[in-house]
């Protein structure tokens, strides 16, 4: 079971720490399962107190908000246009937030891709033989600015409108965990879910979180590496990439990451994006933002928000290369 805990695009640095520093923290780590990955959490608190239960619970409540494969989940009963569905506070918020980032990258994110994303077979439907004209019928329904939210409902102008909130609910409950913690008195941690990673505070001894990022391979089955290792404090970071998610058909490799615009998987070289920002939320749907962008278009973004921090991988004349902003470049060293 734990093995299965190590497969993820961040690698979480162990280190140790004195049990002579004068505040005498006691550390605390503990991992699970959750929306079909991992997570793992480390804090220190002065009396070792695990929360463990109370983050399971949370989790699986989230689950129930956000989850496309809990069949009765807000998410899928908004999705199969249930009218009597309340949405909570959660999905208002996720979905607010999508709708600011889908503004911003000018609908490279765009959480209503969820039709296409099952057609490719990367959602809860199985796939189907996608074609010119799948897409072009599909296409219409791929529209962030013909939702909107009234009275606390989803209006929809097409009923078959679909939202996929998989690039961005998984940041959101890394900042859910990390909320938590904090209500509990504890401000030194690091929360990580399936890759998405908050980290707070620092160790006991002074030194700072270490979180790596990992080396694209060429076949999703490959050795893990890293290509680089974040140092951390008070902040968030996410990645999304093309080298993990994929299947190949025909010869030809096809990713996860669909561009809401022309609706198929994206083909440029860019292998990964890691983005640094405020919350894990934000980190996550824009590094998906990024890769539908592709290298050249996130760079000209990230001029005109200096908020963000980002690290590309990239592939080109048969080698890896990387391009790492200015801001990151403080805290980022490469694993050469």
């Amino acid at each position: 079971m734990y093995k299965k805990f190590l497969q993820f695009f961040f690698i979480i640095i162990a280190t140790n720490y004195s049990c002579n520093h004068p505040e005498k923290l006691q550390k605390v780590m503990f991992g699970g399962e959750t929306q079909g990955t991992y997570y793992a959490i480390t804090y220190f608190e002065k009396d070792g107190v695990s929360y463990q239960n109370e983050i399971d619970s949370l989790l699986n409540d989230f689950d129930n908000t956000a989850s496309m494969w809990v069949e009765n989940s807000i998410l899928s009963r908004v999705n199969r246009n249930d009218t009597n569905v309340k949405l909570n506070e959660h999905f208002i918020d996720i979905y607010e937030l999508a709708k600011q980032v889908s503004e911003n990258t000018k609908g490279a994110f765009d959480i209503t891709v969820g039709p296409l994303i099952n057609a490719w077979g990367f959602g809860f439907s199985e796939r189907i033989k996608v074609d010119k004209h799948i897409v072009d019928s599909l296409l219409p329904l791929i529209n962030f600015r013909a939702v909107s939210l009234s009275d606390g409902k989803i209006i929809k102008d097409k009923p078959g409108i679909n939202f996929d909130f998989n690039a961005i609910a998984q940041g959101y409950s890394v900042d859910l965990v990390a909320g938590f913690l904090q209500t509990k008195g504890i401000n030194n941690f690091i929360v990580d879910i399936g890759g998405e990673v908050v980290a707070h505070g620092k160790k006991p001894d002074g030194s700072l979180w270490r979180v790596g990022i990992e080396k694209p391979t060429e076949t999703k089955d490959n050795e893990r590496t890293l290509n680089a290792v974040v140092t951390m404090e008070n902040t968030s970071l996410a990645t999304s990439g093309s080298y993990r998610k994929y299947y190949e058909e025909g010869g030809i490799r096809y990713s996860h990451t669909i561009n809401p615009k022309t609706g198929y998987p994206v083909t440029h070289s860019l292998l990964s994006v890691s983005v640094l920002a405020e919350n894990a939320s934000i980190a996550d749907a824009y590094a998906t933002a990024f890769m539908v962008m592709g290298l050249e278009k996130a760079k000209v973004f990230l001029e005109k928000n200096k908020e963000l921090e980002a690290y590309f991988i990239y592939f080109e004349k048969d080698r890896l290369k990387t391009y790492c902003t200015k801001g990151l470049q403080k805290i980022l060293k490469e694993e050469i």
